[in-house]
């Protein structure tokens, strides 16, 4: 029985969002805060992923995508850039087991072209190697934008040539990246920022959104995991109606 199911008795069982958004905010501000160098900061945003991913699964979230590398971040500097590259490299080519020991399907949405060669290998064979688990589905947004997206599955559309009128929102899905992940019903934004910079621009439409106190991401823990749970699960969603 999924976690939006009714039981048969009369209790309800949670409403718990199928796909989880978290923009991940604050790693640096957290370094900064804790008197430690900005890589600090990185590395801990990404064990504290870990655990919240870990966390949300086990709760009953189907996807937790997470924005960890925007299109835009290639404007840091060059020596944030190459942690940053060589922390995503360290986890699809080691840490991905651990991942993989939880049965968790780890993938990876964006563009590739400016990506190191050795970076994409690793990339597509960690989605290979972990394709089939059925634990839940952990999705990296690297490189990622959500204009791109848009304007890449438009290109898609007009290379495969089809007519105007074959154009719908559902065709239009299928060619973003991944299309086989939904559109995402919770978005979490960490350190106190009120924006969506450009996450996942087609898939929020309808997203309910929560921005929670002023807490810096590697300082989130599974309670505020929970009392944005909680906070969603006390939501009615209209879609409009």
């Amino acid at each position: 029985m999924s976690a939006n199911e009714v039981h048969t008795n009369t209790e309800i069982a949670p409403v718990v969002p199928v796909h989880l958004g978290i923009i991940l905010d604050g790693n640096r501000r957290w370094a900064r805060e804790q008197n430690l160098p900005t890589f600090k900061g990185h590395q801990k945003g990404y064990e504290n992923l870990v655990t919240i991913a870990e966390a949300a699964l086990a709760r009953g979230v189907r996807y937790l995508t997470a924005f960890v590398f925007s299109t835009e971040n290639w404007s840091r500097s060059a020596d944030e850039v190459k942690y940053l590259m060589d922390l995503f490299l360290w986890v699809a080519e080691k840490d991905w087991k651990r991942l993989h020991d939880k049965n968790t399907r780890l993938r990876f949405i964006g563009s590739q072209d400016q990506l190191p060669a050795k970076l994409v290998a690793a990339i597509r064979k960690v989605e290979d190697i972990t394709r089939d688990n059925t634990g839940g589905d952990l999705v990296l947004c690297l490189n990622y934008g959500g204009q791109q997206e848009i304007v890449q599955a438009t290109q898609a559309i007009m290379a495969a040539g089809l007519k105007p009128e074959e154009l719908t929102k559902d065709v239009f899905s299928q060619y973003l990246y991944a299309p086989d992940v939904p559109p995402v019903d919770l978005v979490i934004r960490t350190s106190g920022e009120q924006r969506l910079s450009n996450f996942m621009l087609w898939r929020i439409a309808y997203s309910e959104i929560y921005f929670g106190a002023v807490t810096h991401w590697p300082a989130f823990t599974v309670g505020d995991l929970d009392a944005a749970l909680d906070d969603y699960a006390r939501r009615q969603r209209r879609f409009g109606k």
